[in-house]
């Protein structure tokens, strides 16, 4: 990558799977966990399929936390990190402060402009989320509540063959 930029990404939802985001983004690797204050997990993204996509929702509550990856990514692949995340059809970046073992840093991440209540994500998008978050090793309880969603079956079962073959390919 010679002399590209690279920046720093926090990732919660369905790209926290090292295997999802480098098969998107080559360049990607992990170099800490963390959370974020103030913010919730949500699964209200509007989804082009319907489906709800995962939202760091702004809260300004203290206590409300959204724990993630931080992924360091060469600056080439930015425009293929926003095409991914939808901007301007659902999505918008900001950056955050990611509090680390090491200490605080600022990463891009993607919150949700396109939001509707009660949405529920397919099985297998919650399936990238779950095992980004066991991957990272995130706190069990965060864990055990990702799990708690209720998810539906994607009525496109090419679809689900499609997203959750990473996981078993050799």
């Amino acid at each position: 990558m010679g002399s590209e930029y690279e920046f720093s990404y926090f990732a919660y939802g369905s790209n926290m799977s090292v295997r999802r985001l480098v098969a998107r983004l080559p360049s990607a690797r992990v170099v800490a966990t963390g959370v974020v204050t103030g913010y919730k997990l949500a699964f209200d993204k509007v989804s082009k399929d319907g489906s709800g996509k995962c939202d760091c929702e702004h809260t300004g509550v203290a206590g409300d936390r959204v724990y993630g990856v931080i992924f360091v990514v060469a600056g080439g692949e930015r425009a293929a990190l926003d095409r991914f995340e939808g901007v301007g059809t659902g999505y918008e970046p900001l950056m955050v402060r990611v509090e680390t073992a090491a200490g605080g840093l600022y990463a891009l991440t993607y919150v949700a402009t396109k939001k509707q209540t009660g949405l529920r994500p397919y099985h297998w998008y919650k399936q990238h989320v779950l095992v980004g978050a066991r991957e990272a090793n995130l706190p069990e309880d965060y864990v055990r509540a990702i799990n708690a969603v209720v998810s539906l079956e994607d009525p496109d079962s090419a679809r689900t063959e499609k997203e959750l073959r990473i996981y078993t390919a050799a």
